[in-house]
């Protein structure tokens, strides 16, 4: 907060309670009128001149930017694209927020008029939270205007619940990405998307028996591991992943909250992707089409001119 600077003093009068405040002044070398009770001195005389307060201007918001020229994507293999196109292979010309396939329309096509040259993919297959900060440091070479965020499912799909991060750490990791970022770049804008509802991924690719062997070669296993097993402890292990995702993206709107130039983004999380928008190689990562609903997710939300909730 500004403290408002001294204001210069105005003019005594010579009632009795003026006197007094003049003598104050004495004593401490300073004279500051600011205007006390009605403003008018003892007998007749004339009432002291008031001093214009002078308040201290409220620091600006910050404002919200629905058209920014430059997008610099941070995250996992999400972002990179993973068996959209070929099985065990990642194809970022799809991807939701750079990629260039037109049947996807990407964030960076919808938002850019140049979109070639004024983004760029820093995420990485098999990412993090505790990477994120490095991909911050790579992006802001480019300073762009935009960085966007979708990163954590690899923090829960782990060999086991007992290798998932921990929710303290998870937060750590993040906040140490935004500071490295502020610090970089103070008036970036960031849009973070929500990780991905994993038991639902489940729910859907569990009927499909090719899909069952796939996940059988460890994919995300402390989900997907024995898919058709219905005892508690499967049960207790599959929600044990669930609430671990819903601590992360809690702490990540947690933490972007706490920054005006920050977004949030749930509705990943509550989407219901079908088979239509999962790969048909893993059914986990999203296909094409996958692609193109988190894009248009991403740009429902970049481009909102409201209040966001």
């Amino acid at each position: 907060m500004r403290v408002p600077p001294a204001v210069a003093g105005g003019v005594p009068s010579a009632g009795a309670a003026v006197a007094a405040l003049t003598a104050a002044a004495v004593v401490t070398g300073l004279v500051g009128v600011t205007g006390c009770g009605d403003g008018h001195g003892g007998g007749d005389e004339p009432s002291p001149r008031r001093s214009a307060v002078q308040r201290p201007h409220p620091s600006p918001v910050a404002e919200w930017d629905t058209s920014p020229r430059s997008i610099a994507a941070l995250g996992d293999s999400i972002t990179r694209g993973f068996d959209a196109c070929r099985v065990l292979a990642e194809c970022p010309e799809v991807s939701w927020a750079t990629g260039t396939d037109p049947r996807v329309r990407s964030l960076a096509q919808r938002l850019l008029k140049s979109p070639a040259g004024n983004s760029w993919n820093h995420a990485r297959s098999g990412a993090r939270m505790a990477d994120l900060p490095g991909q911050v440091a790579a992006a802001v070479g480019h300073r762009p205007e935009l960085v966007t965020v979708l990163v954590g499912a690899n923090d829960a799909c782990r060999g086991s619940t007992a290798l998932m991060t921990p929710v303290d750490a998870f937060r750590t990791d993040f906040e140490t990405a935004m500071r490295r970022l502020r610090h970089s770049l103070p008036k970036a804008q960031v849009y973070v998307a929500s990780i991905p509802d994993l038991k639902r991924l489940w729910s859907q690719g569990r009927q499909n028996p090719l899909v069952k062997q796939v996940w059988e070669t460890g994919i995300c296993a402390s989900m997907l591991s024995e898919p058709d097993a219905r005892d508690q402890a499967s049960a207790d292990r599959r929600q044990q992943v669930y609430d671990r995702v819903v601590a992360y993206n809690t702490a990540l709107k947690e933490v972007c909250g706490k920054d005006p130039l920050c977004r949030y983004d749930e509705a990943v999380f509550g989407y219901r992707f079908t088979g239509e928008q999962l790969s048909k190689w893993d059914w986990f990562h999203p296909s094409r089409n996958g692609q193109e609903r988190l894009a248009e997710l991403a740009y429902r939300m970049i481009t909102a001119r409201g209040p966001v909730v």
